[in-house]
């Protein structure tokens, strides 16, 4: 999968909605990742690490798994 412009130097992006996070180097369903991108509630980490996701609460996603929708806070 090729990685959206607006995060092509990051590994992992995260769903504010959703608190679930995706690995764009391992991801196959552009779908979601274009819908996060669209909405403008994507959101990357410093440092890049999935540790990092996990620390500010996030889940890794994994392929059919599903989450309400709910409000960005920021």
């Amino acid at each position: 999968m090729e990685k959206p412009v607006k995060f092509e130097h990051t590994r992992f992006l995260g769903d504010k909605r959703t608190q679930l996070v995706y690995d764009l180097d391992e991801w196959s369903e552009p779908t979601i990742i274009d819908d996060i991108v669209a909405q403008g509630v994507g959101l990357c980490f410093g440092p890049d690490t999935l540790a990092e996701a996990r620390n500010r609460g996030y889940t890794l996603a994994t392929v059919g798994a599903t989450r309400r929708f709910r409000k960005p806070r920021a």
